[in-house]
């Protein structure tokens, strides 16, 4: 890959990816609960959480005291509930196989396959948050939505590299408005769907903005009925699913075209504070998260890294980002086995192989040219 000549995007990367070392030793629930705004009813429900923190505390504490892993982990919103609690953050989200959209008739654009000299003529680093195309980390609370975000992401992301204008668009108008009969990743809204399916949609019926159709499912953690009578700001014309589970398709597309939507295992993810992770269970892992996929790049201490946004808001990670770990040269590979958990529709196969750390290279697409209502 050729070095990249833009100092200023190298600066901001450097700044953004600065990690700041916290103790966490004397840290108290009491602490905890002011910094994040938390209170409980009763002295019952206070001992119980407090007991769920002292014990993830503890857990923080070890780790950040091993000198051997490339990232470190911290409290946050997480730190309080059970695991249970924190799946409902993640959606169960797995990617539509292709075979799927076959059966279904739905067949995506498939990317043209990466001359490999072409690969080196790429740049070292990646970030799309430099060019002025991604919108503020957002939160989705207590719903399975994660799906509606990395799709709407896309496409405001394709928005603002055709109209270099920055619009938030609506997550609830997806959620609420995109069937999903065949359980395709879940049963559609809080419990779960993909961004094939949204993109399916947006196609034919567009999406409104955020301002026109705000999220509320994150407080509530409910669904909500479909509005009709809200007007779309723009729609895609088509996406592209990349390559399952190869590396190169994915650089190549960060570098020329832009941001992707990708489905990772993120129930290791919980406690994740900066650096460079490498913790999820790469034999077997299990597939139940959107994201958008911003870059990539090499931490000159911690090695080479994906560029992650996620969707729990900005006191997650760095400052709601996320780096893993990328490998040079054969992606690592296990079996997904628990498709029911969310893996294609009804009827699917019953494992999968899924690549990279995470599974960051198992499914990504991305949105391909936007219709505006020009009278909105």
């Amino acid at each position: 890959m050729k070095k990249s000549l833009l100092f200023l995007s190298f600066f901001i990367l450097l700044l953004l990816s600065i990690e700041v070392d916290v103790d966490y030793e004397g840290y108290t629930f009491a602490q905890y609960l002011i910094e994040h705004q938390k209170s409980y009813p009763n002295e019952a429900e206070h001992a119980y959480r407090s007991a769920l923190f002292e014990t993830r505390l503890q857990k923080i504490i070890a780790h950040n005291k091993n000198p051997s892993y490339t990232w470190k982990e911290g409290v946050n919103q997480f730190t309080d509930m059970t695991d249970v609690e924190i799946k409902g953050y993640l959606g169960l989200n797995k990617a539509l196989l292709y075979q799927t959209f076959h059966k279904r008739g739905i067949i995506p654009q498939r990317a043209a396959p990466v001359d490999p000299k072409f690969m080196e003529t790429l740049p070292d680093n990646v970030d799309w948050r430099t060019a002025g195309i991604i919108t503020n980390v957002k939160n989705q609370g207590n719903c399975g939505s994660c799906w509606s975000f990395g799709a709407a992401e896309g496409v405001e992301s394709l928005i603002a590299q055709q109209t270099k204008t920055l619009t938030v668009l609506s997550e609830q108008n997806i959620l609420d408005c995109t069937p999903n009969p065949n359980h395709c990743g879940g049963t559609g809204g809080c419990g779960g769907s993909t961004v094939e399916l949204a993109w399916d949609r947006i196609i034919t019926n567009g999406i409104a903005t955020e301002k026109d159709y705000p999220y509320l499912s994150g407080n509530s953690g409910r669904d909500y009925t479909c509005k009709t009578n809200i007007e779309p700001f723009a729609n895609i014309t088509s996406y592209v699913n990349l390559p399952s589970n190869q590396q190169e398709p994915i650089l190549n597309a960060l570098a020329n075209i832009g941001p992707l939507a990708i489905n990772v295992d993120a129930s290791a993810w919980v406690n994740y504070r900066s650096g460079v992770f490498d913790g999820c269970n790469q034999k077997s892992p299990d597939v139940d998260h959107v994201v958008q996929l911003v870059g990539y790049g090499t931490d000159t201490k911690l090695g080479d890294y994906w560029l992650v946004r996620n969707s729990w808001g900005t006191g997650y990670g760095e400052k709601g980002y996320i780096r893993l770990k990328r490998e040079s040269g054969t992606p690592r590979c296990g079996i997904d086995k628990k498709p029911s958990d969310g893996t294609g529709c009804d009827d699917g196969p019953p494992t999968v192989t899924v690549c990279g750390t995470c599974g960051v290279l198992f499914d990504a697409l991305y949105p391909t040219k936007t219709d505006f209502n020009f009278n909105y």
